[in-house]
């Protein structure tokens, strides 16, 4: 059996699975990404918009993604535009995919020693 903690983020810049799960846990955070899901690069006023937050707290939100791998920042100018990275969510859905394998290969041997 394949070991969760390796094998889904071997492939995708994040610096580990926690950091992903971490930043995914903040709704702030979430609403970024939906924001951002369409595809296109925005920048930090672009994303502000319709927001109760300031362009600073959008900032250390976009920051702590960014640390994740769940997005990808580029300078045009003097504005930053910040892009979604879909490979890292698709390595946090492998992973839990992983994890809920191992999850109901333990159940199914559960299930078979208390009915012995």
């Amino acid at each position: 059996m394949s070991n969760p903690e390796t094998n889904s983020f071997a492939s995708v810049s994040s610096p580990n699975p926690a950091l992903v799960f971490s930043a995914l846990g903040d709704r702030t955070r979430l609403s970024l990404l939906r924001k951002l899901s369409g595809g296109d690069s925005q920048s930090i006023a672009r994303l502000s918009v319709d927001s109760n937050l300031t362009r600073q707290a959008v900032t250390k939100h976009l920051k702590v993604l960014e640390d994740a791998g769940l997005v990808a920042v580029s300078r045009i100018g003097r504005e930053s535009q910040y892009t979604l990275q879909p490979k890292a969510i698709a390595a946090a859905r492998c992973y839990l995919e992983e994890v809920a394998q191992l999850w109901g290969d333990a159940r199914v041997r559960l299930l078979a020693f208390v009915e012995e």
